[in-house]
């Protein structure tokens, strides 16, 4: 007699993972886009960084605060670590902010970026997620919120960059 699984609801962290790939994405993107196309690197700058902000204050608001309270008796997760990780790549990104694609130190400072995000998101996926996921924690529930918040949150970056436009 076979076993039918019937497939699981997309979670909070289904959702931060492919908000991970779709960071992956854009970083070979850019890798790839060459000195001759400053302003498809200025986009997916852009984008990336717009997806990374809007990534961390999920994280932050909702996600960090029940992981902390979920593993407080772990000592092996620190949660406390994300939080400077999300700090360092704030950082980089109000930096990049002040900088347009060909400035010294735009390419640099991006694959800084890239570099710090992929070492933050090998650590979440390798150990946090796991363990979150190992407590049967309601990752769906969360996911939910999650979305409400991140919709809100593109809501106000649509706004201000319409608000920046020259009329």
């Amino acid at each position: 007699m076979s076993t039918v699984h019937s497939p699981r609801m997309p979670d909070a962290l289904d959702m931060l993972e492919a908000d991970h790939r779709a960071l992956e994405q854009l970083f070979d993107a850019f890798d790839h886009a060459g000195a001759a196309a400053p302003e498809h690197k200025q986009s997916l700058v852009q984008r990336a960084c717009e997806l990374l902000t809007i990534h961390a204050i999920v994280e932050e608001e909702l996600l960090y605060p029940m992981a902390q309270d979920a593993l407080a008796a772990q000592r092996n997760i620190d949660v406390d670590e994300a939080y400077v990780e999300h700090f360092l790549m704030t950082s980089l990104i109000d930096r990049l902010v002040s900088l347009t694609a060909g400035d010294d130190g735009f390419d640099t400072t991006f694959r800084m970026l890239k570099e710090h995000a992929g070492r933050h998101v090998a650590e979440e996926e390798a150990t946090l997620f796991p363990e979150l996921r190992r407590m049967q924690l309601d990752l769906v529930t969360l996911g939910a919120r999650m979305s409400v918040r991140r919709d809100a949150l593109r809501g106000r970056i649509a706004e201000t960059a319409m608000t920046a436009l020259p009329h």
